[in-house]
Parts: C-alpha cells; sequence; structure tokens
C-alpha cells in the first residue's frame, strides 16, 4: 500500500462516501455491558456520505439498550469483490423522529416492521462518524493478483493500493 494518507473535511467526506456507496450493509459494532463487543448487519441507507449515517431499528433491540449505555460504535464496509474496506467510529443516538422515519422508509422494511411506517416499534438510528480508516486496492482483481506477487518478490515495493484515515469530527 502507498503511504498512510491523512484527510479531512470535504475531501475526506468525498472519500469515505465514494468508499461505502455501493455497500448496502455494514456490520455494526456497539459496547455490551460486559464490556465486550456485539455486532450485527445492518442496511445502510442511500444517499450522499456527509458524515452521519442513517438506519431504522427496533427501539427495544440489544443495539438500542448498548447505544443508551455507551454511544461509542463502530461501522464496518467490506467490498471484498473491489478490495475496499472501511472501519468508521462514531457516536450513536436514537430517537422516534416520525419525520426521519417517513423520510428512511421503503418497502423492505415492511419484513421487520409488519404495521408499515407507523409501527411503534421503529426507531431511528443515527451515527455521527467521527473517524473512519479506509484501505482499497488499485486496479483489477487481476492485476491486483500480479501486484500482490510482485509486491511478494520485490519485498514490498509495489503499489497495491491505498490506505488512509478520515477526521471528520
Amino acid at each position: 500500500m502507498d503511504e498512510h494518507k491523512h484527510l479531512s473535511g470535504q475531501e475526506g467526506l468525498e472519500k469515505i462516501g465514494e468508499l461505502i456507496r455501493d455497500i448496502r450493509i455494514c456490520m455494526m459494532t456497539t459496547a455490551a455491558a460486559d464490556g465486550s463487543f456485539d455486532s450485527r448487519p445492518m442496511a445502510t441507507q442511500k444517499g450522499e456520505f456527509n458524515g452521519t449515517v442513517w438506519f431504522l431499528t427496533r427501539g427495544e433491540s440489544g443495539k438500542v439498550h448498548e447505544i443508551k449505555d455507551d454511544d461509542h460504535i463502530a461501522l464496518l464496509y467490506s467490498d471484498a469483490d473491489n478490495s475496499k474496506y472501511v472501519a468508521a467510529k462514531g457516536r450513536a443516538s436514537v430517537s422516534k423522529d416520525r419525520a426521519k422515519i417517513h423520510e428512511l422508509w421503503n418497502s423492505m422494511y415492511k419484513a421487520w416492521f409488519p404495521e408499515g411506517e407507523d409501527d411503534p416499534a421503529i426507531t431511528v438510528l443515527r451515527v455521527e462518524v467521527t473517524e473512519a480508516d479506509f484501505w482499497e486496492a488499485s486496479s483489477s482483481r487481476l492485476v491486483r493478483g500480479a501486484k500482490y506477487l510482485a509486491a511478494a518478490v520485490t519485498g514490498g515495493a509495489t503499489d497495491l493500493g491505498e490506505q488512509g484515515t478520515v477526521t471528520l469530527r
């Protein structure tokens, strides 16, 4: 990989947005009461990344209780086919904001909320991303394979892509 990049501001938002744009599911990790971590897959909302990530979830879920105790959260995005990875850290909050539920609602949620968008169990989960680490390999899979081989032979002297840290808040 190239040198470790440090991005912030609009450049950082655009980089993370570009990397996660087509990744529909991320792993959300919260801190459990016993100090361990719990992770679960969550559907990411479509739209331009502006530092805030939104989810709809059940108000009585374990993640909501954990967030009320400790609002630190991690969102892990992986696109192995294109060698794009993002580990985002942030602070989460929950609400019953009906306008936001209406804005985020789509028919996919009917499977979890059979009463529709007026289901009283729906809770909005907002994550303000504060920092993200990213890794992105360059070029196609075939070219990456050749570069990995070249890096092994040359002791890592081949450009394999980009990695860095984005600071947002």
